[in-house]
């Protein structure tokens, strides 16, 4: 019922029976004031013809003086069909001659005296019944003088009045009007019908179905289509409307394939990548991004960057930590930084961004976006075999003194014995350059060895690992830079052996880190002791060193990737600890630091015991 209300069938269908009402109205009140007044007119000339002979009747009978002749008249008169009475009255308005007796010397109304013309007109008659009453002056002329006298002195000898039936005029007049009303409904319904078929069938219905098919292009059903027939101008707007639908699924197929090879080009990308505008809205995200706050299966686009990437429901506040879009609004130029983004599974990622300014024009306006491009820096430093390679560089001049000391006794020994054919030599001296040579050999193979072991790549299954002897090895390695620097190291060792479950590359690997960590902090000299121990079911080695120590704020930051504050002044790679802290996380551990400014500073690893796994 409501859309039948807003229809334009409805609005054309009460519009056209309001009109019809209305207008008929109307015309019913026109046609009976015009055909009142033309009964009126009618009566009127019908009683001016009567009264023209009931006058030629009365001067006759006045010159004859014949009143019982004038009576008769009346009364025949008085019982004609629709005359309700007959009556003459004096001059001031007596009445004389009545076709009712009970009229007879009754006073009538003083307005009926002395009228100036003929006169017809509906009035209530002396018992208040409606007639048509005519109104004829009987004047005085010159042979009636001698009775009434001077015609100038008496103008009118009397006053006829012949009152008509006014309810059978009335009838007649709504009967009339009924039947030409009826005629003209019965027209008019007619029409209304024949127009609204019409209507319906060449306007409305072509329209609705222009209406139904835009309403299912507008859902999204770029499918619709109408079938209009004919040549008419609606059939020409349904063909307008099918081209222009066939145009708009066309662009929008293409859209969707531009849009498909969008998004499948920036998920190829292996950092995350995320397009933000001016409100905080994401505009576009790829998979990468996705994975990165650990709900892939959130598009993310329409939300905000801080819901993503903080859990936040307001904006960052920019007095605690620098926000890229408004920074990049600002400056209007790229910039790089590293935060900490928070995982929908409550992980903390720590992560570059990149982010860039990218202007387009939208409504004629120049319109600034950010591009964020996000690295996450806990990829960078997992540990693998190629950083192994990497971190093993770093003992390439310590390694390379270690063996040309060897084979420089070698080859001492060599050129020795190389003079045996010139000059007498005693067996046992040759037995000692042979003895040396062994030795020197032996060192080099042990070298080599403890090489070959930190850089194995990490096996897929846990082994156990003598933490003592990894540490001693580790610090053989680095004896040249431990000399160079004028570091002593003291090992302190509570209970032995020192065992765990765990990949032996990997934990010389951490020793390595922890080892060099220590020796940066003293350029010039000082002291790292190495302690070892069992507390429950943890081993726990601690690294101390006398160096410079670490400040408040930067011991919140030396476990973030590529941050390096080295005492020699040198700008490492800034992975040594944050790779630490990712093998001991592996193996269930911990990694602390405890440290004064000035003092030194003491990294205290705990990794589950063998026998406690």
């Amino acid at each position: 019922m409501n859309r039948f209300g807003k229809s334009l069938n409805y609005k054309f269908t009460i519009a056209t029976i309001s009109g019809f009402l209305i207008s008929s109205l109307v015309f019913l009140g026109l046609f009976l004031t015009f055909y009142q007044a033309e009964l009126e007119h009618e009566r009127s000339q019908a009683a001016q013809e009567v009264n023209r002979l009931l006058q030629t009747s009365l001067e006759n009978a006045m010159l004859k003086r014949d009143l019982d002749g004038l009576r008769f008249i009346v009364n025949r008169l008085g019982k004609q069909t629709n005359i309700s009475r007959v009556l003459i009255t004096n001059p001031v308005g007596q009445v004389r001659f009545s076709s009712h007796p009970e009229y007879m010397g009754l006073m009538l109304d003083k307005m009926l005296v002395q009228p100036t013309a003929p006169q017809t007109r509906f009035m209530p008659d002396q018992q208040g019944m409606e007639v048509l009453r005519s109104i004829n002056p009987v004047h005085n002329k010159p042979q009636c003088q001698e009775c009434h006298g001077l015609m100038s002195d008496h103008p009118v000898n009397g006053i006829l009045i012949v009152d008509y039936d006014a309810t059978s005029i009335r009838h007649e007049a709504r009967y009339t009007t009924l039947m030409l009303m009826g005629a003209g409904a019965l027209i008019v319904i007619i029409n209304l019908v024949g127009g609204w078929w019409f209507i319906r069938r060449f306007i409305l219905k072509p329209v609705q179905s222009l209406s139904a098919a835009s309403q299912s292009l507008a859902n999204g059903i770029l499918e619709s289509r109408v079938n209009l027939s004919g040549k008419d101008e609606l059939s020409a707007l349904g063909d307008a409307f099918n081209l222009m639908a066939g145009n708009l699924q066309t662009t929008m197929r293409e859209l969707n394939e531009g849009q498909t090879f969008l998004q499948s080009m920036v998920d190829a990308i292996p950092d995350g990548l995320r397009i933000i505008d001016e409100n905080f809205n994401m505009l576009l995200v790829n998979k990468a991004f996705r994975e990165q706050t650990r709900c892939p299966d959130d598009s993310w686009v329409g939300q905000k960057c801080y819901r993503a990437t903080y859990n936040r429901d307001e904006p960052c506040p920019a007095e605690l930590m620098t926000c890229p879009v408004l920074e990049v609004r600002n400056i209007n130029q790229s910039l790089k930084v590293i935060h900490h983004h928070n995982c929908c599974n409550g992980d903390v990622l720590d992560v570059e961004i990149y982010a860039a300014p990218m202007m387009i024009r939208k409504n004629e306006q120049e319109v600034m976006f950010v591009v964020e491009s996000i690295r996450d820096l806990s990829k960078q430093v997992r540990f693998t075999h190629e950083q192994h390679l990497s971190e093993l560089g770093r003992l390439a001049a310590g390694v390379a003194h270690e063996i040309y000391n060897p084979l420089s006794s070698m080859k001492l020994a060599l050129s020795s014995m190389t003079g045996i054919g010139e000059k007498e030599f005693r067996s046992d001296d040759i037995g000692n350059y042979l003895n040396i040579m062994e030795q020197e050999m032996d060192q080099c193979i042990l070298i080599t060895d403890r090489l070959l072991r930190l850089s194995a790549a990490p096996m897929d299954q846990l082994e156990l690992v003598d933490i003592q002897t990894a540490i001693q090895d580790i610090l053989s390695l680095v004896k040249w830079e431990v000399d160079k620097a004028s570091i002593e190291i003291i090992e302190f060792y509570q209970q032995q052996p020192l065992r765990v479950f765990a990949n032996e590359s990997e934990m010389r690997m951490l020793v390595l880190n922890l080892v060099q960590n220590a020796i940066h902090a003293m350029p010039s000299c000082g002291t790292l002791k190495i302690t070892g121990s069992i507390d429950g079911k943890d081993i726990v080695m601690s690294f101390e060193d006398s160096g410079i120590g670490i400040s408040q704020e930067n011991q919140r930051r030396i476990f973030m990737p590529f941050f390096s504050r080295r005492a020699d002044h040198i700008h490492g790679t800034g992975l040594g600890l944050p790779i630490s802290r990712t093998i001991v996380n592996s193996f269930n551990g911990t990694l602390e630091v405890e440290s004064e400014v000035g003092k030194g500073s003491c990294f205290i690893v705990r990794i589950p015991e063998a026998r406690a796994q």
